[in-house]
C-alpha cells in the first residue's frame, strides 16, 4: 500500500567539507539515491531540508559585497534564496536518479511560506545564532549601522547575530504540495525550514527569524496527512545515555517514554531535542501517523526490517 511519506533531511546530506556548489551537489546525488528507494517502492515522497550552513555562507557573501546601492537582502528573503538553490540541487539530483532507476517522475521545489505567529516569545528572546563572528570593536559599529539586531557572545569565539526561532503554526503552500503529490510530482518544500511569514490582514509579511526545519516538516506532515514523517540525521537510533557506558538504543518507543526521557534532560538542546520535539507534536496532532528518526545511510535497514527509532503515540 502506498504510503505519503515526509522526509527532512539533515546538513550531513546535503553538506560536505567543501562548501561550494560543486561539492554540495556531489553530496546529494548519494542522497538522491537512497531517497529513490522510497520510490521504488510505491510510496510517495515529499522532501524537506536543512539550510542552515548554507544560509550562513549566502549572509556572508551578503555582508562582504553590501553597499548603499546595492544593500544585502533581509534575512527572510535570504532563506527563499536557499530555498530556490538548494532546491534545484534536488530536482537536479533526483531527477537523475529517478532515471537511472526506470522511473519517470517529476520533481518540483515550492518555496515555502511558514506562518508564525507574531505575538511568538521567540520574537523577544532571539536566541539563534546566524551568520559571520565579529570582534568587539566590529560588532560596536554593526550596533550602530543595525540598531534593531541582536548580538551575543558566542562561546568565546566572537560576536553573532542573534534572530528569534518561533514555532511554526501553518504552512501557506500546504495544499499545493497535496495537489503535487497527488499528480505524482515530487515536492522539495519547508527548505530551511520556510520563510517565517506572519498574517497582517490579507498580507503575508517576512520576519527576520529561521523557523526550526524538524517542527516545518512535522507542521507540512502534519497538514497534508502524511502516513510517516522520516527526520533523518547523523545517527542510526536515538539513544539515552548517549556515549556514556550505558548508553541504549530506542528502537520502538511511545511519546509517554519519551516525555520521561525528555523530563530526564537526555537530548541535548541543540541536536537531538528539536527532533523528538518534531516526533511527538507529529503523532500526538496526526494519531494515524508515525514518525521515525534514523540516519540517511540506515535508508535500506529501515525499508527491509523497520530498523530505526519508531515513534508512535502509543
Amino acid at each position: 500500500m502506498s504510503r505519503k511519506i515526509v522526509v527532512a533531511l539533515g546538513g550531513n546530506a546535503i553538506l560536505s567539507d567543501d562548501a561550494s556548489a560543486a561539492a554540495q551537489q556531489e553530496a546529494l546525488k548519494a542522497t538522491a539515491k537512497q531517497l529513490v528507494k522510497f520510490v521504488q517502492q510505491g510510496d510517495q515522497l515529499v522532501v524537506s531540508h536543512g539550510n542552515g550552513p548554507q544560509v550562513g555562507n549566502l549572509l556572508l557573501q551578503q555582508a562582504a559585497g553590501s553597499t548603499p546601492k546595492n544593500p544585502a537582502m533581509p534575512l527572510d528573503t535570504a532563506v527563499a534564496m536557499t530555498q530556490g538553490s538548494m532546491g534545484y540541487w534536488l530536482e537536479n539530483a533526483l531527477g537523475t536518479a529517478l532515471a537511472d532507476a526506470g522511473i519517470q517522475q517529476d520533481v518540483a521545489t515550492v518555496v515555502t511560506q511558514v506562518l508564525v505567529d507574531a505575538d511568538d516569545p521567540a520574537f523577544k528572546n532571539p536566541s539563534k545564532p546566524i551568520g559571520p563572528f565579529y570582534t568587539a570593536d566590529e560588532v560596536a559599529v554593526e550596533r550602530q549601522n543595525h540598531p534593531g539586531y541582536t548580538y551575543v557572545e558566542d562561546a568565546g569565539r566572537g560576536y553573532r547575530r542573534v534572530v528569534a526561532s518561533p514555532k511554526p503554526t501553518g504552512i501557506k503552500e500546504a495544499n499545493v504540495v497535496n495537489q503535487l503529490v497527488a499528480a505524482n510530482v515530487i515536492p522539495v518544500s519547508v527548505g530551511g525550514g520556510g520563510v517565517p511569514v506572519v498574517q497582517e490582514g490579507h498580507q503575508l509579511v517576512g520576519r527576520e527569524a529561521v523557523i526550526d526545519k524538524d517542527f516545518a516538516s512535522e507542521k507540512l506532515a502534519e497538514l497534508i496527512g502524511a502516513d510517516l514523517l522520516i527526520i533523518l540525521t547523523a545517527v542510526d537510533h536515538v539513544f539515552v545515555n548517549f556515549n556514556q557506558p550505558n548508553q541504549k538504543q530506542l528502537a520502538h518507543v511511545t511519546v509517554a517514554e519519551l516525555n520521561d526521557y525528555m523530563a530526564d534532560g537526555q537530548f541535548a538542546k541543540g541536536s537531538m531535542l528539536p527532533k523528538i520535539q518534531a516526533a511527538i507534536d507529529f503523532v500526538q496532532n496526526h494519531p494515524a501517523g508515525k514518525a521515525v528518526i534514523t540516519s540517511l545511510d540506515n535508508v535500506d535497514q529501515f525499508l527491509k526490517t523497520g530498523d530505526g527509532t519508531i515513534i508512535s503515540r502509543n
